[in-house]
């Protein structure tokens, strides 16, 4: 019998080989709609600023395409790590890019056949939000959270194509991932975890590869999701 760490980091090695496991990676191509005329190209990486127009066509709450993903966005009020409400965090709605939004919801279904659920922590973030979380590591002295790629001060949860996430059982209890969601430690990593934390994540990971997320190496509960022609957001969730 193999080790279910094995099987782990196994998958996880071809998972790596497949797409960049850092936020601003390049999107992938998966075709997207037009949309409306956006505003300038912000930030370094040429992806443009999208309009209030563009959020309300390609922004979607999860919820509407299945009501049993269940909600719990960590960063509207202070039980987060920087202890304090983040800026654009207005109401306890996760929004996606509607192809993610979609892909999600598949997810969904598969697992609640199985008597599991998705609970999210964080979709779709505010830029605003994301400065917010730099400029906290840098005031308190953890800017070695940025270095080290736990803090993205350019990440796709400002383009609706990254989740933090958990599973949980029919009771709404949450599996044994091994650490707390964003624990910025080794023990996040993925693939290190061993016995039945291991099984969970791989078992999360594989549902959710299934539909087209990629899980980011560092942390068990973030995956993110491609299309063409991304756009950044900063509109508050509401």
């Amino acid at each position: 019998m193999i080790a279910p760490g094995y099987c782990l980091r196994a998958v996880m090695a071809l998972f790596a080989l497949a797409a960049c496991t850092i936020e601003n990676r390049t999107p992938g191509n998966t075709p997207s709609s037009a949309v409306s005329a956006p505003s300038t190209v912000n930030a370094p990486d040429g992806i443009l600023m999208g309009t209030a127009a563009d959020a309300d066509t390609l922004l979607v709450d999860v919820q509407s395409l299945d009501r049993s993903i269940l909600v719990d966005l960590r960063y509207r009020d202070s039980a987060n790590f920087t202890g304090a409400t983040l800026p654009g965090y207005e109401g306890n709605r996760a929004l996606l890019h509607r192809e993610a939004a979609a892909a999600l919801a598949r997810v969904q279904g598969t697992l609640r056949a199985e008597g599991l659920s998705l609970k999210v922590f964080d979709a779709y973030r505010p830029v605003r939000a994301t400065e917010a979380m730099v400029e906290w590591a840098t005031r308190v002295g953890q800017a070695s959270l940025i270095s080290d790629g736990y803090i993205a001060d350019r990440s796709r949860h400002n383009l609706g194509l990254a989740i933090d996430v958990t599973l949980v059982d029919s009771t709404g209890a949450e599996l044994d991932m091994g650490t707390p969601f964003d624990t910025f430690s080794d023990a996040a990593h993925t693939a290190r975890a061993t016995g039945k934390v291991a099984e969970n994540r791989l078992r999360f990971v594989t549902a959710m590869s299934r539909e087209g997320f990629v899980n980011y190496d560092r942390e068990w509960w973030h995956y993110s999701y491609s299309v063409s022609l991304p756009l950044r957001f900063d509109i508050p969730v509401r």
